[in-house]
């Protein structure tokens, strides 16, 4: 049995590390992160053009319909190069309307997503990761009450999925009356979080059960780990290619014992996550009772690990490792972000004692 990847999904991760390399250069993503203002337009709209806006939108309603799998090689390319796309809800949005949706929501919403006219954004952090600062929203009567706090892509969204304090998931549209959005601080500048206020916000009741919340939060997690091992790939080839050229001593800094184990480990500790993630990833579709626990499993890892890679590589590179001039800092804080997205690896490996009885 062959465990790697098809011809097609190379192909396709292929063309979209090229596209990101003309779409979202490095010097892009310091202009975004530099300016508030910036939307990512451009970049978004390069990213339409190749497809990913409907990547796992089925194909009568005018996506590429792809698999989970395919998503994570996705995410993990957009991690790779910090890529200031809020893509968590490009996947997430179909997923709820495809399990949880009416005909006639499907029918209205699947199209538009997949063709890039509207971004979906996922308000599910707080049943997930635990609430703070009082947030969580409630249902009554159709309306939806309270706020929601870090939000991918909640700025700019003009359909939200959002979960009530009861795990039930519900549409609101992006210009619905009494939404107000606040731009939340954060320490990843490539990304934008949101702080959504609800007061008597209109919202129409998605389907599919508790389980439908589920299946958000264990697809959020794998999109999460692969852009959290996309990136820190790059930080562990950046801190390779850099011993190699440094030098100290008449010598490359990489025929130092010190730096080889540094390099050694970095990428002992990173390879099985790749494995990991995908087999979360391909479970999500084709093992769904494996899904959950692979999904937090590969969570909860690359969080950890995404640290340690993030912090010895940069030590890797010395003083040099914190200039905004070779930007590694902006994978460094993507790290730090993914880490607590939808709960930081304590809190997912407790959902994971649960999931297997160890836990009450």
């Amino acid at each position: 049995m062959d465990f790697a990847l098809t011809h097609d999904q190379r192909l396709m991760q292929v063309s979209l590390v090229r596209t990101l390399e003309q779409a979202s250069s490095l010097d892009r993503v310091r202009r975004f992160a530099g300016d508030l203002k910036d939307k990512g337009a451009d970049v978004w709209q390069a990213l339409v053009e190749f497809g990913l806006a409907g990547i796992v939108v089925p194909e009568e309603h005018g996506g590429l319909g792809l698999t989970m799998l395919d998503a994570a090689l996705a995410s993990e390319a957009l991690g790779a190069a910090v890529a200031p796309v809020p893509f968590m809800g490009v996947v997430l949005g179909p997923i709820a309307l495809l399990r949880g949706g009416s005909p006639e929501q499907k029918a209205l919403w699947l199209p538009k997503l997949a063709s890039g006219e509207v971004m979906a954004a996922a308000a599910i952090s707080e049943p997930i990761a635990g609430a703070r600062d009082g947030a969580g929203v409630t249902a009554s009567g159709g309306k939806l009450f309270g706020k929601a706090l870090f939000v991918p892509g909640g700025m700019a969204a003009g359909l939200l999925i959002v979960a009530d304090t009861g795990g039930r998931l519900h549409l609101v549209k992006g210009d619905a009356a009494g939404l107000t959005r606040t731009l939340m601080p954060g320490i990843d500048e490539t990304r934008r979080l949101a702080e959504l206020n609800f007061d008597s916000v209109e919202a129409e009741p998605l389907g599919g059960g508790p389980g439908l919340l589920g299946a958000l939060r264990d697809a959020g997690w794998v999109l999460v780990a692969a852009d959290s091992l996309g990136a820190a790939q790059v930080m562990l080839d950046k801190a390779v290619a850099y011993a190699k050229e440094r030098r100290q001593f008449d010598r490359v800094i990489g025929s130092f014992q010190a730096v080889k184990h540094m390099c050694a480990e970095m990428a002992a500790e990173l390879e099985p996550c790749r494995s990991l993630v995908w087999y979360a990833a391909y479970a999500f579709d084709a093992a769904p009772d494996d899904a959950s626990l692979m999904a937090a499993h590969a969570k909860a890892l690359t969080s950890e690990v995404g640290r340690f890679v993030a912090r010895t590589a940069t030590e890797v590179h010395g003083g040099m490792g914190i200039t905004d001039l070779l930007g590694l800092h902006f994978w460094f804080k993507r790290l730090g972000l993914n880490r607590q997205l939808l709960g930081g690896p304590e809190r997912v490996r407790e959902i994971a004692a649960r999931l297997q009885g160890l836990a009450a």
